[in-house]
């Protein structure tokens, strides 16, 4: 595998496929998109025209079955992605799954089961993109001791305006296809681990403010994933954290913005409402500035150019291995679970 043609299957061809991991699969040496699979022929066929991909599937189960196909590339919505898998990584195909992972953590173990049941089997998921460009920056600085040992991280994201009922039906706001996920909860925390580690608690309170949408039909739905959602809880590495992220917030100070407050120091990563997101770092006894990011550490989308290097044994999986997907989801299902119990859930819940 190291040197022959990577035979790759589309599972979903929805509009990240599209837009980033074709385009991205194509870019690497010996690669060919062989076929795809949507939830129809005829839109598995569409989709084949319009994205120059020799074959159309009937459905996902054919490409799982085709000994030729080397790997797949799973586009579809969480709802489907622990069965797709743990299916195609028991037939041998390598797989790069989109995020979120699954529906919830049992799922996600599921997926982590599957994937050391065939450790030669290369299984990534798809990572949080946002903060790519700054991670490094941000972990080095940490590590490297320049804010002291870490007190609290502060983190607030706003991705939406105020209430609009006028909105149709996204599936992101439907349980019975994204589960325990809420918004881009669980992207922040894939984030917000990356700088200061995995949460050991987390207690949250959430509200769906807008209560009834309508879908595609025009039928009145009722809402019950939240829109707006505080998480505080305590950090595996010693001190706490808050999350607050809301789709219903009109006039924030800016997109993002995360204040890591340590006994040396405070580090700030904010992206503005209109603007490039930025670091600032200041020192006890200084103050705040602008902190440089030194361009060999700025990252960026390089996701299918590692799973294509790691199906040939050219390197590890880091963005994102299952393992630190399974810890997301975890954490995911400890925030519903608190929500519903009105208690402090501690992590990792197995």
């Amino acid at each position: 595998m190291a040197t022959d043609t990577l035979r790759i299957g589309i599972i979903g061809a929805g509009a990240n496929t599209r837009s980033r991991h074709i385009p991205g699969l194509r870019t690497q040496n010996s690669v060919e998109i062989v076929g795809v699979a949507n939830r129809s022929l005829a839109s598995s066929q569409k989709a084949a025209k319009e994205l120059d991909i020799p074959k159309a599937y009937v459905d996902w189960t054919e490409i799982i079955a085709d000994k030729s196909i080397d790997a797949v590339c799973i586009g579809t919505w969480p709802y489907t992605h622990a069965e797709m898998t743990i299916a195609a990584l028991d037939a041998g195909k390598h797989v790069l799954c989109e995020a979120r992972m699954a529906m919830n953590s049992r799922e996600a173990h599921a997926m982590l089961a599957a994937s050391r049941r065939n450790p030669s089997r290369i299984a990534q998921i798809v990572p949080a993109p946002m903060t790519l460009p700054v991670d490094q920056t941000i972990a080095d600085t940490i590590a490297g001791g320049a804010i002291g040992n870490v007190i609290a991280i502060d983190l607030c994201v706003s991705t939406g305006d105020y209430p609009n009922p006028d909105l149709k039906l996204h599936w992101r706001q439907s349980r019975d296809f994204s589960g325990n996920n809420i918004m881009a909860l669980g992207i922040w925390y894939e984030q917000m681990a990356r700088w200061v580690g995995h949460a050991a608690s987390a207690f949250a309170v959430g509200q769906v403010v807008v209560k009834h949408r309508k879908d595609e039909s025009g039928a009145r739905v009722p809402i019950t994933i939240p829109d707006h959602v505080d998480v505080t809880g305590q950090l595996q590495q010693g001190g706490q954290y808050r999350l607050l992220l809301s789709s219903v917030l009109g006039h924030t100070p800016s997109k993002a913005e995360a204040w890591i407050f340590g006994g040396k120091g405070t580090l700030a990563f904010i992206t503005p409402n209109n603007g490039e997101p930025y670091l600032q770092l200041g020192k006890k006894g200084g103050a705040l500035g602008a902190l440089a990011i030194d361009s060999t550490k700025i990252g960026g989308w390089r996701v299918e150019e590692e799973f294509v290097n790691a199906v040939r044994g050219r390197e590890a999986v880091t963005h994102t291995d299952f393992v630190t997907a399974v810890k997301y989801m975890e954490w995911t299902d400890a925030v519903t679970l608190s929500m519903r119990e009105r208690r402090e859930v501690q992590l990792p819940l197995l």
